[in-house]
């Protein structure tokens, strides 16, 4: 009886034992499966783009050669077009089309998409002009000459007007660190500002609207501006000493994104403004820009448990989030 019982509980252990191992090579499977088909992938999407980035016959980087022949001696306003000018034009001409459903609710196929219903509907044309004034201040009057003041030290460090474009290889890892370094920088500066002794006297001035708008997202006290806007996203390129091909996407990107997370409209195909929008909202909530260290600090946890949080999603279709998950109906009181 003893043995039977033995040699049953000893193929009962075979099998739960070969069971694990079953799972085990199973997930291994999966995941080795998954990772390969992920490097696969990405391989193919970055093979393109590199195609893209040095397409034939160096053609970007004849394009480069040409500007650099024309700017010769006088690479320094070849800078100041590259990274102010142009980042500044993407920023205008993104706003500007926002500026116009802002201001008239027209198409609608835009204005049905915003995130606080019935607010800025329209948005108040004084308090718009006068942050328009005052983004322009922080523009032309703060951030240029900061560029240019950048100038000569960004060419002794790297001279950011070197003849060779950088590869996309190159640019890629660029990118992720100036995006690493920007949440960083923006979380921490973000939530010193909203301590009181800074608040009243500084960031208030950005938190007058509750309900944001593409354009206000440069709008600003200028200490703010230069110390929460403008340091996390020059450090990046500084610390690399980027070229100018590399600072002129980054700025780019930077303002068309925090433009996005300020518009108040959740549009289709493009990233989710929930969350900054939220912050607007609530003031103490939701500090950073990818999220990622207001969710080791804890500085979500109420946005998790809002509908906001739901509808914080990449949005792949035309029905307004606003409509699919709607928010909770208000009790009577």
């Amino acid at each position: 009886m003893k043995g039977d019982a033995g040699s049953e509980l000893h193929t009962k252990k075979s099998k739960q034992e070969g069971h694990i191992w079953g799972s085990m090579r199973r997930t291994v499977f999966i995941l080795g499966s998954g990772l390969l088909l992920s490097m696969a992938f990405w391989n193919s999407v970055t093979w393109h783009l590199q195609r893209f980035w040095g397409a034939s016959g160096y053609f970007w980087q004849a394009q480069w050669e040409r500007l650099l022949s024309n700017f010769e001696g006088k690479e320094w306003i070849l800078f100041i077009i590259g990274a102010a000018l142009v980042p500044g034009l993407f920023f205008w001409a993104f706003n500007g089309l926002l500026l116009v459903v802002d201001t008239t609710g027209k198409p609608t196929f835009i204005s049905r998409y915003r995130i606080q219903l019935g607010r800025n509907d329209p948005v108040d044309s004084v308090k718009l002009h006068q942050a328009i004034r005052t983004v322009l201040f922080n523009q032309y009057m703060i951030s240029l000459p900061t560029v240019v003041f950048l100038y000569p030290f960004l060419k002794w460090w790297g001279d950011p007007c070197r003849r060779e474009l950088p590869t996309f290889h190159w640019f890629l890892l660029e990118l992720a660190i100036f995006t690493l370094i920007e949440e960083v920088l923006f979380y921490y500066s973000h939530r010193l500002l909203h301590h009181p002794t800074f608040y009243k006297r500084i960031h208030k001035q950005h938190h007058e609207w509750t309900a944001p708008i593409g354009v206000i997202s440069l709008y600003a006290h200028p200490i703010e501006h230069v110390a929460s806007n403008m340091l996390p996203a020059t450090v990046g390129p500084l610390l690399m000493g980027s070229h100018l091909s590399s600072i002129t996407v980054w700025f780019s990107l930077a303002l068309i994104i925090t433009s996005i997370s300020h518009c108040g409209y959740h549009l289709p195909f493009l990233p989710s403004p929930e969350f900054h929008d939220y912050h607007h909202l609530k003031f103490n909530q939701c500090y950073g820009v990818l999220g990622v260290l207001d969710h080791l600090h804890g500085t979500d946890t109420m946005f998790k448990q809002t509908k906001a949080y739901e509808r914080h999603i990449l949005l792949l279709g035309f029905t307004p989030l606003s409509e699919s998950i709607p928010n909770s109906p208000k009790k009577m009181e």
